[in-house]
């Protein structure tokens, strides 16, 4: 008789059944007058977060536009998923291809390949930066507006806990009048300050960008993707089979530097051999990585 194991009980179900520490309703109502203001789009990478914030972003308006900035080494699963949900969600979807691609840049700069020249004009500076997102945050931009909603989160690095509380701190001091919050600006970081003037960045070039999950925690984003059936990128499982930890379960390129020294090369060579001999082919030294 074959035994079978209790699935035990599902966290991220129960999650879904609580309420939300969020309230949904004003964060619909900040995205549509951000887009009011601004116009722009919302730049959707696939991954959860991003996923999270094109969910609420249709909700403030169905046909916003939506920017995929398609780098040229994004796992299958990625592009399989943007495909999805494009034709479930009827998205306004604009793929803006990166000019030269990752893998062209990468070819290019010499480092990997042993038999190839080092260019460091290359590996200097944000070039490898700006041709993925900064040329196409620009194009896009252009073409839609100064607006952006994105989905970063203060959980997820410190770099990015830094650049959302400095925009807190900014926007409460500018854009918080005497009454607009009932508290004198110098009580920061109340709830009422977070929930009316959180997430947003206002960049040097005149764009400002907005992220209504600023401030969700991994658990909060899971459970309104699964509360409301919302598809989620394959890539996660995928990469959870390949032993993959939580953290490191990103939707990101097949192959760039921060993934070096994590394992991320030895689960592309697993979960995706013919791809992986592919990329060896064009950046030989990614075999020295696994």
């Amino acid at each position: 008789m074959q035994s079978t194991r209790p699935a035990g009980l599902d966290l991220t179900t129960l999650a879904g059944y609580r309420r939300p520490r969020h309230d949904i309703t004003a964060l619909v109502d900040r995205i549509a007058a951000h887009l009011d203001e601004h116009d722009g789009y919302v730049a959707f990478s696939g991954g959860k977060d991003s996923t999270a914030v094109l969910d609420l972003a249709r909700r403030a308006d169905p046909h916003v536009p939506v920017c995929f900035f398609d780098s040229g080494l994004e796992f299958p699963e990625t592009l399989t998923h943007i495909e999805h949900l494009a034709d479930l969600w009827h998205l306004n979807l604009y793929v803006v291809p990166a000019r030269p691609s990752a893998l062209d840049y990468l070819r290019a700069t010499g480092a990997w390949d042993h038999n190839a020249k080092t260019r460091h004009d290359l590996l200097r500076g944000n070039g490898f930066h700006n041709a993925l997102i900064t040329a196409p945050a620009a194009a896009a931009h252009a073409e839609h507006g100064a607006g952006e909603l994105w989905g970063i989160r203060t959980q997820e690095a410190p770099g990015r806990r830094v650049l959302l509380l400095r925009g807190l701190n900014r926007e409460i001091s500018q854009h918080c009048p005497p009454g607009c919050c009932s508290i004198p600006p110098a009580n920061r970081h109340t709830r009422l300050h977070r929930q009316r003037h959180g997430g947003i960045v206002r960049r040097t070039n005149g764009t400002i960008a907005f992220s209504p999950v600023w401030d969700w925690l991994d658990p909060e984003i899971h459970a309104h993707l699964h509360r409301h059936r919302i598809p989620v990128n394959p890539l996660y499982a995928r990469l959870a089979q390949l032993g993959a930890p939580p953290q490191l379960q990103r939707v990101a390129l097949m192959v760039d530097a921060n993934g070096a020294g994590v394992g991320r090369f030895t689960w592309l060579r697993r979960g995706w051999p013919d791809l992986f001999d592919q990329l060896a082919a064009a950046l030989p030294r990614i075999t020295e990585l696994t």
